[in-house]
């Protein structure tokens, strides 16, 4: 087995063996593994069956892993990506109304598009298309964003008619014990110990158990049904042109997370070459688009490459069998179901905001000290949670990024790939 291992995955000429590459994928499983609990509870907010998407999510999670492993042969894993599966619930179905299963038709959609742009030189165009700051911006924004449902869903803020958001019930058992487990999270990551943000969410769930204010319904059986998500897709209400908006967003914040997502972890495991480039990038960019189409169809949002796959580099995986220990361990997730649905909101905000502070710093990075830049962006990352939409908080910072350049003259800084899409956004705020 060791020899049949060593010519799959070239072990000895990345320098590693079986044993390093299973602990690294049993610790990027630990530091992942929250999305399995939260990802059913979020979409759940769009009126999706809990028991389904958690089922969704672990196969969509170990498909995805599983094409990264062994057709790209790197030890990063995918699942369904923070940010998207909020704009999927709170945005597309909450905020513009549309049905879940449109949702699922334009997941769908945006993942055709992206596997066939990972295999076509637009790939390129588009990507290099975004002006850097812009892609801190999104990516910061979503963090803000992602902040304000952790903060919403663990009742430390609460809707105000006269001030849009004030302060909740500070002194419930809800926002303590979520406030102390995102502390708690924050200070074992500080600590170095793998798994961190599942420990604070199981710590936050036993502690609410304790307390006589969590439902608790079991820590395993079989897997629940999936067929109430699966090929439950609407295609054809995600062609329609109000659904183009839409399409796009999943196509662009995926496409850039996960590009940001690989070639961070890929520096990270000294896996880039002598130009700074990731080797097969192709074909890891198809893997993860092929993990969109796949997750659609089993009913979920988009499936990402995720950043917590350094922690498993970090443990000296380097090739994709780190990637197959991974999907391995999210199938055997499968049988916990009971266990994810007797989690409360608060305990995985907690993992939330602990999320949206990783996104957020992201601005560090913005060319502060050029105000064409630096202000286009704070107004993108700010618009995001402030619209409560994604989508929106985009097209008016591409928006916003055209205006500036133009009016000061600087309009060559533009690339055509987002004066496109500015263009875009700025018929459908008209039209829509």
């Amino acid at each position: 087995m060791t020899g049949i291992l060593e010519r799959r995955f070239k072990l000895s000429e990345h320098g590693s063996d079986v044993r390093t590459e299973v602990v690294a994928g049993a610790t990027t499983f630990l530091t992942m593994v929250y999305i399995a609990f939260v990802n059913p509870q979020i979409l759940a907010d769009a009126g999706m069956p809990f028991d389904a998407v958690f089922v969704a999510t672990c196969l969509a999670a170990a498909f995805a892993t599983l094409v990264m492993a062994l057709y790209a042969n790197y030890p990063i894993a995918l699942a369904p990506g923070m940010g998207l599966n909020a704009f999927f619930a709170y945005g597309v179905v909450g905020a513009l109304g549309h049905s879940w299963e449109t949702a699922l038709g334009a997941v769908f959609v945006s993942g055709v598009l992206f596997l066939a742009l990972s295999v076509l030189p637009v790939r390129r165009w588009i990507i290099e298309g975004i002006p850097h700051g812009q892609k801190l911006a999104i990516s910061s924004g979503i963090g803000l964003f992602l902040g304000v449902i952790a903060l919403r869903n663990a009742g430390v803020i609460q809707a105000s008619p006269d001030t849009l958001v004030t302060t909740g019930a500070l002194v419930a058992p809800a926002p303590v014990l979520a406030l102390v487990g995102f502390a708690a999270i924050v200070a074992l990551t500080a600590r170095r110990v793998p798994g961190a943000a599942i420990i604070g969410i199981l710590g936050v769930t036993a502690a609410g158990a304790a307390l006589g204010v969590v439902e608790w319904r079991g820590l395993a059986s079989m897997p629940p049904d999936p067929t109430p998500t699966l090929l439950a897709l609407d295609v054809a209400g995600a062609l329609e042109a109000g659904m183009i908006a839409v399409v796009l967003t999943f196509l662009i914040v995926d496409m850039f997370d996960t590009t940001g997502t690989l070639i961070g972890v890929g520096q990270q495991a000294n896996l880039l070459d002598a130009r700074g480039r990731l080797p097969r990038i192709r074909r890891a960019l198809v893997a993860d688009s092929a993990g969109t189409v796949g997750g659609a169809l089993l009913g979920t949002s988009p499936v990402t490459s995720y950043i917590e796959s350094a922690a498993g580099t970090g443990a000296g995986g380097r090739t994709g069998l780190t990637a197959v220990v991974v999907a391995v361990l999210f199938l055997a997730c499968l049988f916990f179901a009971p266990l994810a649905e007797s989690i409360p909101d608060y305990a995985t905000a907690a993992a939330i905001l602990y999320v949206a502070c990783l996104m957020a710093r992201a601005l560090v990075d913005v060319a502060w000290n050029d105000p064409t830049e630096s202000a286009s962006a704070v107004v993108t990352a700010i618009a995001i949670p402030l619209t409560f939409s994604i989508a929106d908080g985009i097209g008016i910072g591409f928006l916003t990024y055209v205006f500036i350049k133009v009016l000061a003259g600087r309009v060559r800084e533009c690339p055509p790939a987002l004066i496109a899409v500015a263009v875009m956004f700025a018929l459908k705020f008209a039209l829509l």
